[in-house]
Order: C-alpha cells, then sequence, then structure tokens
C-alpha cells in the first residue's frame, strides 16, 4: 500500500536526475559574455590613465588587467600599440 522508504529514495533521486537532465538539456550559452574591447594608444598615454578612465575603482586593477590580457611583463606601451581591455 505505501512504498517503502528505499524506494521513496530512488523515487526522489530518479525524480532530481530528470530534472537536472532536462535544465541541462535546455541550457545554453551566455549572450552577454561581451567580446574584450580594444583600445590603441595615443601619444602620453599610460596604463594608469588607462585603466583610470575605463576601469572604476583601484586603477591598479585595471593595470593588472590590461597587462594580463595582453602579456605585457611592465608597464611599457608604445603609440599606436592595440591593447585588448577585458
Amino acid at each position: 500500500m505505501f512504498a517503502q522508504p528505499t524506494s521513496r529514495i530512488l523515487l526522489a533521486a530518479s525524480a532530481a536526475v530528470c530534472t537536472l537532465a532536462l535544465m541541462l538539456g535546455f541550457a545554453s550559452p551566455s549572450t552577454g559574455a561581451a567580446r574584450p574591447a580594444h583600445y590603441r594608444v595615443k601619444a602620453g598615454d599610460t596604463l594608469w590613465t588607462i585603466a583610470s578612465s575605463r576601469y572604476g575603482g583601484d586603477p591598479r586593477d585595471g593595470i593588472y588587467k590590461i597587462r594580463s590580457a595582453n602579456n605585457l611583463s611592465d608597464s611599457t606601451i608604445t603609440i599606436g600599440e592595440r591593447l585588448v581591455l577585458p
């Protein structure tokens, strides 16, 4: 008449697995992920000024992001250089 506790656990586990499978089946990649911006270095630019104008908060965090995205070993940039701004 009543299901045994083991049967209830199996039923609940099966329902959870089916729900998860359905959720994953309908999942799609985020369309909100934007492509990184690019910036062409102009005379007088430094990583500090670029980071200050493009990122909020402490410019050092922005400098770190720019250096990492562009594989820069130091803070030297040249006029005309195209930087990826993550």
